[in-house]
């Protein structure tokens, strides 16, 4: 875990230094990277905006942060859309938030799917209004076939209760006599999580400064590297990208074991 320090907004690219250049962004690009999308609300406010603008450009964020990752060459992109705990945000703002869900999904599929970008949504769906919950699907259908970046939507998500709902299917078919106490590990319980088929975040970026991981991939981010860049979301942009992967390029990540070797095993398996 790295907190990158306290700094102006403008100045990101020295957040690692300029002695990272192209070629050390390129050296060990991430196979999955999370993003937590944080602080469009006080982007907006120190501008004096309206909050939904602040989302608005939010949406924008977030069509740099997929091409970047297509040109690095990035397998999976998840991006913290939309929280269960966001409904509890006020009426208006939930509903801009919706909308903007729409648009991004109306505007931008066409572009997703023309750069073989598959889309794939984790979260809770039984209780989402049915033209979201049909949207998403939509989504998902329309980009199945992709075999590019897969964009692993967050919507409706909540890491506790994505374990919680794992642990009663497990507790299911042990009553149903489908399963042994004995055969519930590690790999049981991942496998009937929302991100049974998506690998383990290499790299959490979290923008705005805050340094928490607020109820996402609780599970999946056991071995994760975090950055927490001290920019909002809205001005996130591939140099910041870049900055954050320089970093973790450099990371010498050992799973509880010694040192490269450990890295070694981890991408042979």
């Amino acid at each position: 875990m790295i907190w990158v320090g306290e700094m102006a907004d403008g100045d990101v690219l020295d957040l690692i230094g300029a002695a990272n250049d192209a070629a050390a962004v390129l050296r060990r690009v991430p196979r999955h990277v999370a993003l937590i999308m944080d602080g469009n609300g006080r982007w907006a406010s120190k501008r004096g905006l309206p909050r939904f603008e602040g989302h608005r450009r939010g949406v924008e964020a977030l069509r740099r942060a997929v091409r970047a990752a297509i040109e690095l060459r990035i397998e999976y992109l998840t991006v913290y859309s939309f929280s269960v705990e966001n409904w509890s945000r006020p009426r208006e703002e939930v509903q801009g938030l919706l909308g903007l869900l729409h648009r991004f999904i109306r505007k931008d599929l066409a572009e997703l799917d023309a750069n073989n970008v598959r889309v794939q949504v984790i979260g809770a769906r039984s209780d989402l209004p049915s033209d979201v919950a049909d949207l998403l699907l939509e989504a998902e259908r329309d980009t199945k076939e992709n075999t590019g970046l897969t964009l692993v939507v967050a919507f409706n998500y909540g890491a506790r209760q994505e374990i919680a709902a794992a642990a009663r299917a497990l507790a299911q078919e042990v009553l149903e006599g489908r399963l042994s106490l004995s055969e519930i590990d590690a790999g049981a319980i991942a496998s009937r999580l929302h991100t049974a088929d998506i690998p383990d975040p290499d790299l959490i970026i979290r923008t705005s400064g805050e340094q928490r991981l607020s109820n996402f991939l609780l599970w999946q981010a056991a071995y994760a590297e975090f950055v927490f860049l001290p920019i909002n979301w809205p001005d996130f942009d591939k140099a910041a990208f870049e900055a954050a992967i320089s970093d973790y390029s450099n990371r010498d990540r050992r799973f509880g074991q010694l040192g490269s070797v450990a890295c070694n095993a981890k991408t042979a398996s």
